[in-house]
């Protein structure tokens, strides 16, 4: 998932959208749920690192975002990020708890800033402008963005979308729209991934732009293989992160960042990554 940076009114105007984030929000789900509920009680895991709920490393999320983060057929959250933060939880002698809120919220910094989880894990693209708000780890997945569209259309990039006048949609706050609005489009924006990809079976939209790894995952259905298909693939040079509250505890970001470190050394990630998606780092296409 997936903004740029401002001039200094610029970013009081932001600070005000952020404290009304926050009073709206009251720091809860928006469209989503708490799969367990985070405290402000505080608590320190092994380490030293401060926690928001005793043993406790709570993860805020926005579900579904398959492979990434999405419940299992038990109802279990599960997913490539689940597995990431849950080898840090493991390294500082903690449970991961997750938190699904709204992806608006996460990106803004809200969550994190009001105690509402530790960390942030949702396929989030780290930006300029994000990190005027959110300390980020450093870079865990790299990320690029593609065209899913019904089959039939002809259409091949986004220069063929725009020339055959197909209606595009595109997932709200994300890089994915980012990008395709720098590309003069105007495209139909909802508000999570499901409801997208909703939208592209009901011809509501005729090709829709989302992370590379979502459209292999959906395209795995036999439902969806038979009636869509990848057009393009757009590398936008994008990379996820780990998002933790801005002026983040030192002693957490270190421990995300050696323990991201340390699995990319020991075989720990590729084990992971060929577990969600089938295929090992920079294989994906």
């Amino acid at each position: 998932m997936a903004l740029w940076p401002r001039s200094s009114r610029g970013q009081a105007i932001g600070a005000l959208a952020l404290t009304a984030v926050l009073a709206l929000s009251g720091c809860g789900g928006g469209s989503g749920s708490s799969s367990t509920s985070a405290t402000t009680g505080g608590g320190t895991a092994a380490g030293g690192a401060k926690l928001v709920t005793p043993g406790k490393l709570t993860t805020c999320t926005n579900i579904p975002y398959e492979p990434f983060q999405f419940k299992d057929a038990s109802g279990k959250v599960v997913g490539f990020d689940v597995d990431i933060v849950d080898l840090v939880a493991k390294k500082l002698g903690v449970q991961q708890q997750i938190v699904d809120i709204d992806f608006a919220v996460i990106k803004s910094g809200a969550a994190m800033a009001t105690g509402k989880c530790d960390v942030a894990a949702a396929g989030m693209t780290i930006t300029p402008e994000r990190k005027q708000n959110i300390t980020f780890s450093e870079p865990y997945f790299d990320a690029t963005q593609a065209l899913l569209a019904k089959k039939g259309t002809g259409a091949k990039s986004l220069e063929d979308v725009k020339a055959k006048g197909l209606k595009l949609g595109a997932q709200a706050s994300t890089t994915g729209l980012d990008y395709v609005k720098k590309h003069g489009f105007d495209p139909t924006e909802y508000a999570d991934s499901s409801k997208e990809l909703l939208a592209l079976q009901a011809g509501q939209a005729d090709v829709i732009v989302q992370d590379l790894p979502v459209v292999l995952t959906w395209l795995k259905k036999p439902e969806i293989a038979d009636k869509f298909e990848l057009i393009a693939s757009l590398d936008t040079g994008e990379q996820y992160g780990i998002g933790l509250k801005k002026n983040a505890d030192p002693v957490l970001l270190k421990t995300i960042n050696d323990t991201i470190t340390q699995a990319k050394a020991d075989g720990t990630y590729e084990k992971i990554f060929v577990k969600w998606f089938g295929k090992k780092p920079g294989e994906l296409s």
